[in-house]
């Protein structure tokens, strides 16, 4: 496990909620409240499918989020990740309050830019920007990325204010509050923890200046070698703002593959030997029976033993 030692290795899974019900979605998530080596759960923030047929089924994050947060009593939790652009920052603080109370103090604060427009040579198919469908159906503009950074870092200003001060004000270049109240405060203190996903250069420098936890998308979307090269990237930005880059957990989504697991041990052992604490573990629909027992007994516990 390279530098890092058994116990500093923590575990999540990850219920896409696209093509798949609340009531299949619930009993992995009460199966992993149950299963102690899961140490949190994860849910995603699209309005349309991501791929496939596009009549396909999807359910909204946050609502989704806050029912489960009610079903569950042990699991940290969170999006992987909110989109920024989807909500107004300051709507998005009192949300993410309302689902830390109701959790008990559990919630993970996941942010992320949102939909931009992505420059020529961003990578994925030419000309195919895969957000664009799903802000026009919903009345929203694509910004330029350097207007989706400084939106994130607004609304993390914003998120921190609402939480912790009793009357907030706030005047940014895209946002303006007057003598916001955000009452109950979340019950995680200071507040919620910040995971920022990501992996481009200017969201990494947010990332080394303002999160708790750095998350990346990892195998089948960025092979290995991508991501340990991102990382690398967010070690030189910590250096040069002075950041210990211990400080910052390092977080990667990798999709288990059910029929060989180890396989994903593999995959997984060399993302541990990389600096990354944790993993959290993609689930294919339709889930099968148990998945997270098996998840515990094929891939959890072998890692933890070396």
């Amino acid at each position: 496990m390279g530098q890092l030692a058994a116990h500093d290795i923590t575990f999540g899974l990850k219920t896409t909620p696209m093509r798949v019900g609340y009531p299949e979605i619930l009993r992995v998530w009460e199966e992993a409240d149950d299963v102690p080596e899961i140490a949190d759960a994860w849910l995603w923030d699209h309005l349309l499918p991501l791929g496939g047929p596009p009549d396909g089924t999807v359910l909204e994050g946050w609502t989704l989020l806050a029912a489960l947060a009610a079903r569950t009593r042990r699991l940290r939790l969170g999006l992987l990740v909110t989109a920024n652009r989807l909500r107004h920052p300051a709507v998005l603080g009192k949300t993410a309050t309302t689902v830390d109370v109701i959790s008990g103090g559990r919630l993970v604060m996941g942010l992320g830019v949102g939909g931009t427009h992505q420059p020529p040579g961003a990578g994925g198919i030419p000309g195919h920007n895969p957000a664009a469908a799903e802000y026009a159906a919903y009345g929203l503009d694509l910004v330029p990325p350097a207007e989706g950074i400084a939106r994130l870092a607004e609304t993390i200003a914003i998120l921190r204010g609402m939480w912790t001060r009793d009357v907030f004000d706030f005047a940014g270049p895209y946002t303006t509050l007057v003598g916001n109240r955000n009452e109950p405060k979340p019950l995680s203190r200071p507040h919620p923890p910040i995971l920022l996903g990501g992996w481009g250069t200017r969201l990494l420098r947010l990332v080394a200046e303002q999160a708790d936890i750095w998350n990346i998308p990892g195998p089948p979307h960025h092979g290995i070698h991508h991501v340990v090269e991102r990382s690398r990237v967010l070690d030189a930005h910590c250096a040069a703002i002075g950041r210990d880059p211990r400080t910052l957990t390092r977080s990667v989504q990798y999709t288990v593959s059910y029929d060989d697991p180890a396989a994903d041990r593999a995959a997984l052992a060399e993302l541990i030997a990389a600096g990354f604490s944790h993993l959290v573990l993609s689930l294919r629909s339709p889930y099968p029976p148990g998945v997270v027992g098996w998840l515990a007994k094929e891939i959890v516990n072998p890692l933890r033993q070396g």
